[in-house]
């Protein structure tokens, strides 16, 4: 089987995929041409598939038994495609696989527009089906769903040891419908429940706001083709209204195109300046440098640990390059480059397949590591508690982590001061009369559905405040004191540089 190389510039992301489908794509030479890779050394010969004669006879002598043997009639098209998914699968990369003409249709429409479904990236690592990011508003977002959780099952069927796309089919489905998770996290005990409603995910990707003291904010949601020109036009207009200092925003930023990541970070990189090298399986580099000029205003980015692909390489390379200051939790940590080849034998249908290591301006290969933070900042516990159950009443002497989420809600709304390690004492009774006595709910002590939706809308309004966001926080703050540093110094622009590197390799915990 023939396959070519496409002309892929974004990172298509679909609601509910795994990583594998939806990742950062490849070096910005090949995307823009849209070239075959040049054979590699030691490469098979050259034939039907790439395969010798004996290859194809073995291969060729396992189907003919089993399409004339086997006790039932077999579908042969599935076997072919069963030999190609398990090709990939014995490479034991989470971000290689092959989409049929169906899934290839999807990723190619989730191009523009909205979509159904739970609003998350996933991968499979392991046989395990693990969460990369949640999409900002999205229903994996509200309900508490974490990176790195992994997904046990979904609505009773069990994504332990399933494929990649298997898994992806199981998870997605209509606006309005529902899907109950099995989630294990690490640190907790036991598996639990998580019940989202589907719904369609806005791809809106770029939100601006100005401080009244003149410092920006850009969150990035996800790298699209359009990503150039919309951070463009947002930073002309925050420049227009006398912006002293930035802060982009790439939490929860799934990844997206290498050229739009190229491009928004040639703004802020002095030119001849690298951006990011490209690593291929020869270890030869290839190192794209900058073309612009830096800002006279300090800048600084803020990461988490879904912030990955696309969303490390400007981190890392604004931190490098560009003496930013990142703030907030280390990165995802995912290092690699992925391109999608069409298939000539089997029209439509595509393998993305990894092909190089991107490595940061000074060459650090951040895979399964991240990108560390400058100043590391956690956000408050409840920025991370899961969904209460729906499907179980919480009362007195219960202990389960329902009631530990519970807790901590009932701590972050300010009506209890006791304990969050699970128990449901006489304290944690009282706290929930207190609540909902003052949204006017009857006072039970006990969670019902009513309680339990007014509990989770009163944390999610805390959540939006930017009051309550200690990252975004901070890093507002540590820019206040570049802009008030380089005003002493005359307002020179290298203040900001030289705090920049005092603070270099330093790290600064705050409290959970």
């Amino acid at each position: 089987m023939l396959f070519r190389g496409r002309t892929v510039t974004a990172m298509l992301l679909l609601t509910a995929l795994a990583s594998a489908l939806v990742t950062l794509t490849a070096a910005e030479r090949w995307l823009l041409e849209g070239r075959d890779l040049e054979p590699q050394a030691g490469a098979a010969p050259s034939g039907d598939g790439g395969l010798t004669e004996r290859e194809a006879a073995r291969l060729g002598e396992v189907l003919d038994l089993i399409e004339r043997k086997y006790y039932v009639p077999v579908d042969r098209e599935k076997l072919l495609e069963g030999a190609i998914r398990g090709m990939l699968e014995t490479l034991d990369d989470p971000y290689s696989a092959w989409l049929d003409k169906s899934e290839a249709e999807q990723l190619e429409d989730s191009l523009e527009g909205t979509f159904s479904g739970i609003g998350a990236r996933l991968q499979v690592r392991g046989g395990l089906v693990i969460v990369e990011s949640a999409i900002k508003d999205s229903p994996a977002e509200r309900a508490g769903l974490h990176p790195r959780d992994v997904i046990l099952s979904v609505n009773g069927h069990s994504l332990v040891g399933v494929d990649l796309n298997e898994a992806v089919n199981l998870i997605r489905g209509p606006k309005g419908t529902k899907a109950k998770l099995l989630v294990q996290r690490e640190g907790v005990a036991e598996p639990f429940e998580l019940i989202l409603v589907r719904d369609e995910i806005d791809l809106e990707t770029i939100f601006t706001r100005l401080t009244p003291d003149g410092i920006g904010v850009i969150e990035i949601r996800q790298f699209t083709l359009h990503s150039l020109d919309k951070f463009g036009k947002a930073l002309e207009e925050l420049e227009a209204s006398g912006m002293k200092a930035l802060v982009i925003d790439v939490r929860n930023n799934p990844g997206g195109p290498l050229p739009a990541v190229v491009s928004i970070a040639q703004l802020f990189i002095p030119k001849g300046e690298p951006i990011v090298q490209v690593e291929n399986r020869q270890g030869g580099r290839e190192v794209t440098v900058s073309q612009g000029e830096k800002k006279p205003y300090p800048v600084a980015v803020l990461i988490n640990r879904g912030s990955a692909s696309a969303a490390e390489v400007l981190a890392a390379a604004l931190q490098e390059s560009a003496g930013a200051l990142l703030v907030g939790e280390t990165t995802f940590g995912k290092g690699t480059v992925q391109v999608s080849y069409e298939s000539h034998a089997s029209p439509g249908s595509q393998v993305k397949l990894t092909i190089a290591k991107w490595l940061t301006p000074s060459g650090r290969w951040v895979h399964d590591e991240g990108v560390s933070p400058d100043i590391a900042v956690e956000q408050p516990d409840y920025f991370r508690v899961a969904r209460l159950s729906r499907e179980r009443t919480l009362a007195r002497d219960m202990a389960a982590e329902d009631v530990k989420s519970l807790q901590i809600m009932l701590k972050a709304l300010g009506y209890h001061a006791g304990r969050t390690d699970g128990y449901f004492d006489a304290a944690t009774e009282e706290a929930l009369k207190a609540f909902q006595q003052a949204e006017d709910l009857p006072a039970t002590g006990r969670t019902d559905d009513a309680t339990a939706d007014r509990l989770e809308q009163r944390v999610r309004e805390r959540i939006g405040d930017p009051a309550n966001d200690r990252q975004l926080n901070r890093a507002i703050d540590a820019l206040r004191a570049r802009v008030a540093a380089s005003a002493s110094d005359g307002g020179t622009a290298e203040a900001g540089s030289a705090a920049r590197k005092e603070q270099a390799g330093k790290s600064e915990a705050e409290g959970k």
